[in-house]
């Protein structure tokens, strides 16, 4: 822990700070390398693989609810994510955890609290406050939970397929963004659906859609997900 390498990902320069105090008093020695953005955070990551684990705010510039979870998870699935953050709603940290977060500290965290979090996290352990449930009995929960979990083992690649999707954009354009033929794309469609338990492009775009709602208790669609075939 002495030699550990932590990044922080917050758009906030007063709770960056705060955060980067609080991290240097009770891990002496650490090295942080900051983020403020998406697009930054990115960067930092790409040039520091070798981080033991990544704090990170839901809400920063270039994101939008967990997709910037789901991409940390999906491409540097070695390295461990802690969602700091405001929000304190049992969904929220349950959804976290179903995309693969090692810990959720609240903002309001007490700091030995932060310390108890960062050491469990750093053993290799999972943390959540003591008083927020992390089950639950709901039938249509454990339903989300279980397509979270799907969404969570999709490829970078076709993680990056769903999210273009989910933004209304076509398989011609998604190629040409990618710069893949769109017989690729089509084959990265079809193994998004399988993983996912879906039929229809459409099914996976709302899928897609309500990922990028972190405060949205619910991912899925109803009868709008249903499982029938496409007809194209």
């Amino acid at each position: 822990m002495e030699n550990a390498k932590l990044i922080i990902a917050d758009d906030h320069p007063l709770f960056r700070a705060a955060l980067r105090e609080a991290v240097t008093r009770l891990l002496p020695g650490v090295a942080i390398v900051e983020a403020v953005s998406f697009q930054s955070l990115q960067e930092a990551v790409g040039a520091n693989s070798d981080a033991d684990l990544i704090l990170l705010d839901l809400h920063m510039p270039g994101t939008q609810g967990f997709s910037s979870l789901v991409y940390l998870r999906a491409q540097y699935p070695a390295i461990p994510v802690a969602i700091v953050s405001a929000a304190e709603e049992p969904a929220v940290i349950r959804r976290s955890l179903d995309f693969g977060a090692a810990a959720y500290i609240p903002k309001s965290t007490p700091l030995e609290q932060i310390g108890i979090a960062l050491r469990s996290v750093l053993d290799g352990g999972v943390w959540v406050p003591e008083h927020i449930p992390t089950s639950t009995a709901n039938d249509a929960e454990n339903k989300e939970r279980d397509l979270a979990q799907r969404v969570a083992s999709l490829t970078p690649q076709q993680l990056r397929v769903l999210m273009m999707l989910a933004d209304g954009r076509l398989n011609k354009q998604i190629a040409g963004d990618l710069d893949v033929s769109e017989a690729t794309i089509k084959a990265h469609m079809t193994a998004v659906l399988r993983k996912l338990g879906l039929y229809r492009r459409t099914q996976a775009a709302v899928l897609a859609q309500r990922l990028l709602q972190a405060e949205s208790a619910s991912l899925l669609m109803g009868e709008e997900i249903a499982s029938e075939p496409d007809a194209e």
